[in-house]
């Protein structure tokens, strides 16, 4: 009796073990790229690790996590040079981009003329939000580049009559404590200017060996990846809950309010292909110079 007690407790440590074993591991930076897995990391937070933006390309070339969600732009550049072998499964975020302003009549047509603070100089963020006002015919003044949007948040709130780029949820968080903050969403100038529904920004990355040697996991993953990002839409109150359990953003009524200027939308590579070279043809550079081939795009059989 005391050997088949012992046998089905080692039997349990190794099935134990097994499951262990069987999660899939994303990256993801924090913030809005975030919210498109924050379902799936609240209920299995040991298989997600949330990293800051600056790290993302190291991440890649660690190629260690099964899945990575970064910008689109950087997995295609380093994927081009041989320092990646990620593919694009699924595009998932669509553009969190605003101008924000305290001027009492901030809109779209104080944009013109004016000097604006952009985050980012030589970006996809940048240029995406040039090329909007340019389609619009739409000349600021004065163009100025500080690193990140936080920066140009901070500007914009310590100076009432500033002009600058920033993104949600960070916007919508600061508009909430100061209702002075007004906005001008970059995807509705898109949309306006050149027709595109947003602009594909961030993505889903499936490492190569993962790929081979676990097809199928790989797609119950994207599946349930899917579910945790249709939730932006389907019940977005669940999902703010979960980013505040996550820390993501630091509390429910903060994220339920930013999730739609999150733009979380989750459109495999395959039917989201156009999308991306429309994204790319606005500034190659951030591409590797050239649009991603077709081994960039991860399509499932």
């Amino acid at each position: 009796m005391k050997r088949i007690c012992a046998w089905i407790m080692a039997l349990t440590m190794m099935l134990g073990c097994a499951c262990a074993e069987g999660g899939m591991k994303l990256s993801a930076p924090a913030g809005a790229p975030a919210l498109a897995a924050a379902m799936l990391a609240v209920e299995n937070p040991e298989d997600f690790t949330f990293l800051d933006a600056s790290t993302i390309g190291a991440e890649f070339q660690k190629n260690e996590a099964d899945f990575i969600i970064a910008p689109i732009n950087a997995g295609a550049k380093l994927f081009k040079g041989g320092k990646s072998t990620y593919r694009l499964a699924a595009v998932v975020t669509w553009g969190n981009l605003f101008f924000a302003s305290q001027r009492e009549d901030f809109g779209k047509e104080s944009l013109n003329g004016a000097k604006i603070v952009l985050f980012g100089e030589n970006t996809i963020n940048a240029s995406v939000a040039l090329a909007a006002l340019d389609a619009l015919g739409i000349q600021p003044g004065e163009v100025r580049y500080l690193a990140g949007a936080a920066e140009t948040q901070a500007e914009m709130l310590s100076d009432p009559e500033a002009v600058v780029m920033t993104a949600d949820p960070a916007v919508t968080a600061a508009r909430m404590k100061n209702d002075k903050v007004k906005t001008v969403s970059v995807q509705e100038l898109l949309k306006e200017g050149l027709g595109m529904d947003g602009f594909a920004q961030a993505g889903l990355f499936v490492r190569a060996e993962t790929l081979e040697s676990r097809p199928a996991d790989t797609a119950e993953f994207l599946r349930k990846l899917k579910e945790a990002a249709d939730t932006a839409q389907t019940d977005p109150a669940a999902l703010a809950e979960a980013a505040a359990a996550l820390e993501i953003l630091p509390n429910a009524k903060v994220a339920l309010a930013a999730i739609p200027g999150c733009s979380i939308r989750f459109v495999p590579a395959a039917e989201a292909r156009a999308d991306v070279e429309k994204t790319a043809e606005i500034d190659l550079s951030q591409y590797g110079g050239a649009l991603p081939a077709d081994e960039f795009y991860y399509t499932a059989e």
